[in-house]
């Protein structure tokens, strides 16, 4: 396995984007991080990456974040009964059906969701960690990527995890012709 990721054996998994859990950051952190996972579903959707999104309890916490949804090509959410998608009924068997080796986690909760997500799939895939495009309040972000980095998690940023999926100077130039607008300003490039 090459340490640098190959676009062609991801799936991007958006755990829980929704308004309800979004809003428990804190907002000088939030719009960054929505905005970054918007540009990774659209970097995805450019590369025929897969992109399988969770939501948990949409009665309360909302649906899929609308920004989200829209940049994901306007994919449904699978609802999700389980913190750890791994073991989902729903969600793992969407996951696993994408046919990748490699795990792209981004979404919200750092410390409870995406971390109990990561360290179920670390069995039967790579799992990546976009630590800027994933969130939790207060001290659980920095915990649940502590828990992570120590399980065997690889941890990326979103600059990094763009240009591996684009490869090429080529490729990039044509993201950025077809997205002119992908990258928003909590996006840095």
């Amino acid at each position: 396995m090459s340490d640098l990721i190959d676009a062609d054996d991801c799936v991007l998994v958006l755990v829980d984007v929704q308004p309800g859990f979004a809003e428990r950051i804190e907002p000088q952190v939030r719009t960054g991080i929505l905005e970054r996972i918007a540009f990774l579903a659209t970097a995805a959707r450019f590369c025929g990456i897969p992109v399988v999104a969770s939501v948990e309890s949409p009665e309360r916490y909302g649906d899929l974040h609308p920004d989200v949804r829209a940049a994901a090509g306007g994919i449904e959410a699978l609802r999700k009964e389980v913190f750890g998608l791994a073991s989902d009924p729903v969600v793992a068997p969407a996951v696993r059906a994408a046919g990748r080796g490699t795990v792209v986690l981004t979404g919200f909760e750092t410390d409870v969701c995406v971390s109990q997500s990561a360290l179920g799939l670390l069995d039967e895939a790579r799992v990546v960690v976009v630590e800027d495009a994933v969130g939790a309040p207060g001290a659980g972000h920095a915990a649940g990527l502590e828990r992570m980095r120590r399980a065997g998690v690889l941890p990326m940023h979103t600059k990094g995890l763009f240009y591996e999926w684009m490869r090429t100077v080529e490729r990039s130039q044509a993201f950025d012709a077809a997205h002119p607008d992908a990258a928003g300003s909590g996006v840095e490039l």
